[in-house]
């Protein structure tokens, strides 16, 4: 299909976002500056890596609540075109999807599975590479074909099922050649599987958000930008009042003892300018992602939106190892000549499998992964006077299933 000059800039305006949101948030975690002063070294500060996964998860929030300012244009919009429509005594008679609140406190509870996935997930983000993790978040479409398999009673077929058995191999080798890479060097394996683990768990949690989402807001007829907004306002006050004053007083190994000392986090943002820059980009790229993302899916198709993720991935792993062989070896990521092109190999299965999952391809020489095929109804006129015969023939897919997964409005 042709595409216009518009959905050409959705599609790039969503891949450069998403990369940008990938690429500061690792960014962030490579910064080594001096931070809040600590009690067991006289109140002196020292500069330290910026790993402060919770604060991230804060920033990210931030960035989802700017989503209301587009819902809020959104909905003016559409109430100033209802208003044109009908007539003046007619317009307490607007659809109830026109009149929704602003606040709506069901959507609380996948702002609890967008904490928890976020969290985890940049906490994974520490102990591996950019590109990795990027790769490693594919895992989501596993994970979602399992939940609505069982909660949403949807119905998969063989090459969905296929789709899934090929992403886990892929994420078998992209996960291998992490491990070998980090126990080939000075670091150790343990903490790259620890990466792992805690990237697949987010992604069963971004999952099961999927699923919480679609049983609870889709009945709803909430704006996506509506309840990405809402997410962002709970997860806010959420993070600012309760857990990370708990991640502070928590025994960890943080400034002052703390799990996580998010004064430790705005010390070293005022005192470095590049991760007060890493983190503007990082903020706003979540907020014009979504606003991508949806317009992608509602001007062109879900699919699209797939497709777009994976060449995201390549962008990631692209610009990260042109940044580290050509600007700054303190940032990027070098290409491991031992088990790179494990990493390789695994990235083409995670495409495959995706492609299946989608059906984006179908292969026809295994019967049970060909395209279905369309069954011809045949609609009889029995008035005719010459039984049999055939006034016309309507064309239907007896294997008709909604195979378009809800894609997250947030991958940080």
């Amino acid at each position: 299909m042709a595409f216009t000059c518009m959905q050409i800039v959705l599609m790039v305006g969503m891949l450069v976002t998403g990369s940008i949101n990938t690429l500061s948030k690792k960014a962030q975690n490579d910064c080594v500056v001096k931070g809040y002063p600590e009690k067991s070294k006289n109140n002196t500060a020292e500069p330290h890596e910026f790993n402060h996964p919770w604060f991230q998860t804060l920033i990210m929030f931030i960035g989802e609540t700017i989503c209301l300012i587009g819902f809020v244009i959104v909905r003016k919009r559409e109430r100033d075109k209802r208003k044109n429509e009908f007539s003046i005594t007619a317009i307490d008679e607007i659809p109830k999807q026109f009149q929704n609140r602003l606040i709506q406190v069901v959507v609380a509870f996948p702002t609890v599975c967008d904490l928890i996935g976020t969290s985890l997930a940049g906490i994974g983000l520490v102990y591996v590479d950019a590109s990795v993790w990027q790769m490693l978040r594919g895992s989501i479409i596993i994970f979602a074909g399992i939940l609505s398999k069982i909660f949403l009673k949807r119905k998969l077929r063989t090459v969905h099922w296929a789709g899934m058995m090929v992403t886990m191999c892929g994420l078998v080798l992209v996960g291998c050649s992490s491990v070998f890479k980090a126990k080939s060097s000075s670091s150790g394996g343990s903490k790259t599987l620890l990466g792992i683990a805690l990237i697949l768990g987010s992604q069963l949690v971004s999952a099961s958000q999927m699923v919480v989402e679609e049983l609870f807001l889709k009945k709803r007829s909430l704006h996506p930008l509506h309840v990405v907004g809402m997410e962002g306002t709970f997860g806010v006050i959420l993070m600012s009042a309760v857990v990370l004053p708990v991640m502070y007083y928590v025994p960890g190994s943080d400034v002052n003892n703390s799990y996580e000392n998010s004064l430790d986090a705005l010390y070293q943002i005022a005192n470095e300018p590049r991760l007060l820059v890493f983190c503007i980009l990082y903020l706003t790229s979540i907020a014009f992602y979504n606003y991508f993302g949806l317009a992608v899916t509602k001007s062109l198709t879900a699919v699209h939106r797939t497709l777009i993720d994976a060449c995201r991935t390549m962008l990631v792993w692209g610009v990260d190892l042109i940044i580290y062989y050509a600007f700054d070896k303190d940032f990027g990521e070098p290409f491991d000549k031992q088990f790179g092109l494990l990493q390789v190999d695994g990235f083409f299965f995670l495409l495959i499998g995706t492609a299946l999952y989608n059906e984006l391809v179908h292969v026809e020489c295994i019967p049970c992964l060909r395209e279905p095929r369309k069954e011809v109804t045949f609609v009889v006129d029995t008035s005719s006077t010459q039984k049999g015969n055939i006034q016309s023939a309507e064309f239907s897919d007896s294997d008709e299933i909604n195979t378009s997964e809800k894609t997250p409005l947030l991958q940080d």
